[in-house]
């Protein structure tokens, strides 16, 4: 017994710190180099189950391949790239600039993760993070995990502040 409410105290302020937003899993990557990116979604809406969750891919993140989820709808918006860039030998000027997953059923109590894969492009400023702006849509409300932070400001002085990934300098080695 004691041991469950341990579990059920510890579980509880586990998801109500860090993880109270939608967050990356891997908080950060090189730049120029292949990134896998898992969005942790840990609660519904005003108690509702999550239906939906859309992520708009951010410029220089390139050659995204989402990960289907059984009982989950998976759809992808391409679009032109700002610019051309070499990915594995190639010039690309068009790939997949916003993905959802629909149609299913993610219970506000229970957490899920949402993954894909793409390529941080070399030429991408390490000094600044990329963001992933997230929209989950819940059978009630819907959370808008969209805000980047201004100058001077952090995703803690925000209520719905987008998923962030930090930037550190690669090989210099461009695909």
């Amino acid at each position: 017994m004691i041991r469950f409410l341990l579990a059920g105290a510890l579980g509880a302020a586990w998801a109500t710190t860090a993880l109270a937003h939608v967050t990356l899993e891997n908080q950060e990557a090189k730049a120029g180099a292949s990134y896998k990116a898992t969005l942790r979604v840990p609660h519904g809406c005003e108690g509702t189950a999550t239906t939906a969750i859309r992520v708009k891919i951010p410029d220089g993140v390139i050659g995204v391949k989402p990960m289907p989820k059984p009982g989950w709808t998976l759809a992808t918006t391409v679009a032109k790239y700002p610019k051309a860039y070499d990915l594995y030998h190639r010039k690309v000027t068009e790939g997949v600039t916003e993905i959802v997953w629909s149609g299913g059923k993610l219970p506000d109590d229970w957490y899920d993760e949402f993954t894909f894969q793409g390529f941080l492009a070399g030429d991408l400023d390490t000094a600044r993070p990329v963001y992933f702006p997230v929209v989950q849509e819940c059978e009630k409300g819907v959370h808008r995990w969209i805000e980047i932070p201004a100058a001077g400001k952090t995703a803690s002085d925000y209520k719905e502040p987008a998923p962030a990934l930090k930037l550190v300098p690669g090989t210099g080695h461009r695909h």
